[in-house]
């Protein structure tokens, strides 16, 4: 089993800025459209920094945060699900996406509708 599918580390809007070097304004651009995924953690809006790959947004995330929300998923529903191994993938569905397998992930992704 691959260290991703422990606790993330989180990130806040202000570690963002500072990690990906750009305005706060751009930052909350990035999660309205869906580049990233934040959710509320003790009244913060956070991202896992498994969502970042080489200082930018992981590029398939995107797509599959779409497919999730086209399924219904809450922005907390669709974080659960990246995170937690999925029976399906063998990962959590996040590290599939790092890995490449961006097609699998959204097949299993729209087969949750």
């Amino acid at each position: 089993m691959s260290d991703v599918s422990l606790e993330p580390e989180w990130l806040t809007i202000p570690a963002l800025v500072n990690l990906l070097g750009m305005s706060q304004s751009r930052v909350r651009h990035l999660i309205d459209d869906k580049y990233l995924l934040a959710i509320r953690r003790d009244n913060v809006s956070m991202v896992p920094s498994l969502f970042l790959r080489d200082g930018a947004p992981v590029p398939e995330l995107r797509g599959t945060l779409f497919v999730l929300a086209d399924d219904g998923f809450t922005d907390m529903q669709a974080m659960t699900w990246l995170l937690e191994i999925d029976d399906s993938l063998g990962v959590p569905p996040i590290e599939a996406l790092r890995a490449g397998r961006k097609a699998e992930v959204r097949r299993v992704a729209q087969a949750l509708a």
